[in-house]
């Protein structure tokens, strides 16, 4: 009974699940705005090096969370190239690191698929006298079951993500304490009512945003 009190009821426990979801939402939101430009550019463009940008995309994809946080602090630290801004252990920090992670994920899944698409059907609509931003408009539209998933997993790569939110957050209370990093702790000290109540939002977030994605994707194959 007090852990159902404390899943629902407890404000702490409220507050953390909507600043993570706001966190992430925003690094998630970011990412889809400079991976789904950048992966078409790299899916449809044809210049010099194409395939070397390409490899490092892939590259990020699987960078180690820790790794990015680490680069950031060391960014974003007082003595760093960019501690004049005095982002380190703030939201801002944390959404940086997070975007840092999505974006890869973002950008190779889009890039992967635009390139699935028959090439023909560029050449088709360029023969129909579509401009560049239609053209790009179409093959969104015919790939936005694809694209759909890059944003799935996109959101998942930083709402599950603790190591980096930790190092450049600083698991601070009421101000960068998300979700994960608060289980982390929580399990630590041996509050495990709280930890458990934690998790369950967690895991209900990502079950819901991820259900709903599902369901606008499997509505577009329906159509």
């Amino acid at each position: 009974m007090d852990l159902i009190k404390t899943i629902f009821s407890d404000p702490e426990v409220w507050q953390i699940t909507i600043l993570s979801l706001k966190l992430s939402g925003l690094g998630t939101l970011i990412s889809l705005l400079i991976g789904l430009p950048l992966g078409t550019l790299l899916a449809l463009g044809k210049f010099p090096g194409r395939s070397f940008f390409m490899s490092i995309v892939n590259a990020g994809m699987g960078l180690p969370p820790v790794v990015v946080g680490l680069m950031i602090a060391l960014l974003l630290w007082r003595s760093g190239p960019l501690g004049s801004l005095r982002l380190i252990y703030t939201p801002s920090a944390i959404v940086i690191a997070q975007t840092v992670i999505s974006a890869p994920v973002v950008t190779g899944l889009t890039a992967a698929a635009l390139q699935q698409l028959n090439p023909r059907l560029r050449m088709q609509l360029m023969g129909l006298g579509a401009n560049t931003i239609q053209v790009v408009g179409w093959l969104w539209w015919e790939a936005r079951l694809s694209l759909l998933a890059a944003l799935m997993a996109g959101f998942g790569s930083v709402i599950s993500e603790v190591g980096a939110s930790m190092m450049v957050g600083g698991n601070i209370r009421y101000q960068t304490r998300v979700l994960t990093t608060a289980i982390v702790l929580e399990t630590g000290k041996g509050q495990f009512d709280f930890a458990i109540a934690l998790s369950v939002w967690l895991l209900l977030l990502t079950f819901i945003i991820n259900m709903t994605l599902t369901w606008i994707q499997q509505r577009g194959v329906r159509s």
